[in-house]
């Protein structure tokens, strides 16, 4: 016996639409019934780009795809400022809602969205697709089996992809007029609901946000000035400076006095210290003991190599040089004049990768190391996956 298909409609030619209408065409019980966008001319192209079935109506106004009797349901990708409007009304006609995340602005919009659905008799479902996959019902019933897992004791969740010019000008996802959550509704949405989900939905007691964010002209900007000796990593770093009990900052120095001026008014330096035009005052400085350089990968050479001549100590931020020739010279010079090489990959000279190093190498509580996977990510994620 053939299983029973429903009845979906779609609202909006959202880019995810294109995903999940390819799934649902894939689907044993489920058929692409109608599309309604703003303009006919759109929903029409949509349907065409998207293969749909010759029998999908085309229209060109939402309430037309709601007010259809052959759709039974209705997936919403729409931007999320219209969720709580389309998700009613869809309500309100009897159909069930498949809802595209983040499901609402607010707690408030949610409740008004979930209450329509139950008063009106229909079922509602976000569209978090991992969410609903066997495989996620799989990692459940490992991760409540405390003789194959354990205790949960952390949970670090990434989710990224590359955001170019256009996406930082024109996607709606950072618009506040559309989607005001931004990437925390985005991105955020996988990895707060994964942790969520991890812990049995028990709500964090203390949430921390790291600061600096990445605005795009429609909210602030997006420009992150890149100045030489005043990158951005030097702000974070410059921060852990003035916290650190056994540091001072003395100097900076950027081909600019200008623009070291406004870095150290921004960054809070100490009114002791010294602001230069250039690196090589900053080398002259007899206060100077160390020298942080976050500066191209490409000036490290020659910047190390004066610095240490200079017998000044070098932290040198990451990527330390283009090749192992270039850095086998840093290493030299800063050997040769006796003074102390640091690399800046902040993690390895934290306590906790001590313990975790204590942590791996204890047969007894860890076992044998078969594989590793290793994600760093922003805008630009990179992913190792290694396998011993």
């Amino acid at each position: 016996m053939a299983e029973t298909k429903v009845r979906f409609g779609i609202l909006g030619c959202a880019n995810i639409a294109r995903k999940v209408s390819r799934a649902m065409k894939l689907a044993p019980n489920c058929a692409i019934t109608a599309i309604g966008s703003r303009s006919i001319e759109k929903a029409s192209q949509f349907a065409a780009e998207n293969e749909f079935p010759a029998s999908a109506k085309v229209y060109g106004s939402y309430d037309a795809v709601l007010d259809d009797p052959d759709v039974e349901a209705v997936y919403i990708p729409l931007p999320t400022s219209l969720h709580l409007r389309w998700a009613v009304l869809a309500a309100e006609k009897k159909k069930h809602v498949l809802l595209e995340k983040p499901v609402a602005l607010n707690v408030k919009e949610l409740d008004t969205i979930l209450e329509a659905c139950e008063s009106n008799g229909v079922q509602y479902m976000d569209a978090t697709m991992w969410m609903h996959h066997p495989r996620t019902a799989k990692m459940r019933e490992f991760l409540s089996d405390p003789q194959r897992f354990g205790q949960l004791k952390s949970v670090h969740s990434i989710f990224s992809y590359v955001g170019g010019p256009e996406f930082l000008k024109d996607d709606i996802r950072i618009k506040p007029d559309l989607d005001a959550l931004g990437a925390l509704g985005d991105t955020g949405w996988y990895c707060t609901r994964a942790i969520l989900w991890a812990n049995e939905y028990e709500l964090p007691k203390t949430v921390t946000a790291l600061p600096e964010p990445e605005y795009n002209e429609a909210v602030i900007r997006n420009d992150l000035t890149r100045i030489l000796g005043c990158a951005t990593i030097a702000r974070k770093v410059s921060r852990a400076m003035k916290l650190a009990p056994n540091c001072n900052i003395s100097a900076i120095g950027s081909r600019s006095i200008e623009n070291a001026s406004k870095f150290a008014t921004e960054n809070g330096f100490p009114a002791t210290a010294k602001v230069y035009g250039s690196y090589d005052a900053v080398l002259n400085d007899p206060d100077v003991d160390a020298v942080y350089i976050p500066l191209p990968t490409s000036l490290h050479l020659r910047w190390v190599v004066l610095a240490a001549k200079k017998k000044k100590h070098v932290l040198l931020e990451k990527p330390v040089a283009l090749n192992v020739k270039e850095l086998d010279a840093i290493l030299k010079a800063c050997e040769s004049n006796g003074v102390q090489y640091m690399d800046a990959t902040m993690w390895m000279h934290h306590p906790r990768t001590a313990k975790m190093r204590e942590f791996l190498s204890d047969p007894q509580r860890f076992g044998q190391l078969k594989s590793v996977i290793w994600s760093r990510a922003y805008f630009f994620s990179l992913i190792f996956d290694f396998v011993i």
